[in-house]
């Protein structure tokens, strides 16, 4: 046998050998990437009111068993830590009256979670709004007994409280770290009946604003593909690391424009948002708002054109209530407010949410379009008493 085919031999059994091995490190070195990639991340611990102060959770461990039948993944270990924390919101909706009697209430469902010893609950105020009597299910089914500590329409967040002993305190993490294409997973009780049930998606978007049709937007929003049904409203949304990143609020399943249905489109409130709404409602029960004192119509171009408004954007005041920051600053029932402090009112900065960046007490200076003239009025905002 020549020594030139004895090299070759050697040759390809080396490439071999090196292709096998090659597989096996990348597949082990991905692996702790993985494990790397999810322990380094520093979790924000922040301090509000009464909500539970964690120290920063435990590093998930990837097991990879070559030829083995379990692999545990960041995933299942997250949904271990948070799930517990997770309750099934029951409201008890008041009697109506009809023509034909009195019409007992029914039951409607939501989702939440525990994010404090003391036993607090967030979810949404839309899960909550006009209900008589609360209480929640936690993940092991027992019932508890909750009150209601205070709401936020504008932010969709309500804060419940039950004084028994609650079995586990979810961690709120950053959300302001959040990028598209993370993974991240809902966990809630779609339709009231399949409690704790987890569904596992990616960030698709963040800073999105929703229109809610009661003139003002939902804004910051944090948009998602993973499932978000009926029921799962005020469940958590988790990260790969166990803490809480959002609150599950509505989905979108249909274009109103061109009525084209659409999947995946899932949306949660930020956990920032969450944490600032509910270390105020825990503190004196509601959010603090600016006040001016206005009942109010929303002007739109369309509206203007029908009206031969002068201006195309702008909020035309109905009514001056009495001893109120807009009365005492003079203005007059039928003037258009088109912009505050320099922030001009439009369909992407509408009245609300331009007025709730000023914080209660701030002097502001109003546009003013009063007939022909435009004006300069400036008006001390008052705080919302709830």
């Amino acid at each position: 046998m020549s020594s030139s085919f004895l090299k070759k031999i050697f040759l390809i059994l080396f490439i071999v050998a090196v292709s096998t091995s090659s597989g096996l490190l990348g597949a082990l070195a991905g692996g702790l990437a993985v494990y790397r990639a999810i322990g380094n991340r520093q979790p924000v611990v922040a301090q509000p009111v009464a909500i539970e102060t964690v120290s920063p959770p435990s590093q998930p461990k990837t097991l990879l068993k070559l030829g083995g039948t379990e692999i545990e993944t960041a995933i299942t270990q997250a949904v271990e830590k948070v799930g517990p924390s997770v309750v099934t919101i029951l409201v008890k909706l008041p009697d109506q009256t009809s023509r034909f009697g009195i019409i007992p209430g029914g039951t409607s469902s939501g989702s939440g979670v525990i994010i404090s010893k003391d036993g607090y609950v967030i979810t949404n105020n839309h899960v909550v709004e006009g209900g008589k009597s609360l209480s929640i299910i936690l993940a092991n089914g027992s019932e508890l007994s909750a009150r209601l500590v205070g709401s936020d329409r504008f932010s969709d967040l309500a804060v419940l409280k039950t004084d028994q002993p609650v079995p586990a305190v979810a961690t709120l993490g950053n959300s302001d770290t959040l990028k598209p294409g993370e993974t991240v997973i809902a966990i809630g009780s779609p339709l009231g009946d399949f409690k704790n049930t987890v569904t596992v998606g990616v960030i698709s978007a963040t800073g999105r604003s929703l229109d809610t049709g009661e003139g003002f937007l939902l804004e910051g929003m944090i948009q998602t593909d993973a499932a978000i049904n009926q029921g799962n409203s005020g469940g958590p949304l988790v990260n790969l690391a166990g803490e809480v990143i959002g609150i599950n609020t509505l989905i979108v399943r249909n274009n109103p424009a061109g009525g084209t249905v659409v999947e995946g489109l899932g949306f949660a409130i930020p956990s920032n948002t969450a944490r600032a709404s509910a270390s105020q409602i825990i503190a004196k029960g509601y959010v603090s708002r600016p006040y001016l004192g206005i009942r109010w119509q929303w002007i739109t171009p369309s509206l203007a054109r029908r009206y031969n408004l002068p201006v195309e954007y702008g909020v035309y005041i109905g009514t001056i209530l009495p001893s109120s920051p807009a009365e005492k600053a003079g203005l007059r029932e039928g003037d258009i407010i088109t912009a505050i402090s320099g922030i001009a009112l439009n369909d992407s900065q509408p009245y609300m949410n331009t007025l709730f960046t000023f914080e209660p007490g701030t002097q502001v200076e109003l546009t003013v379009q009063r007939g022909k003239d435009t004006l300069k009025i400036k008006v001390t905002l008052e705080e919302a008493s709830g």
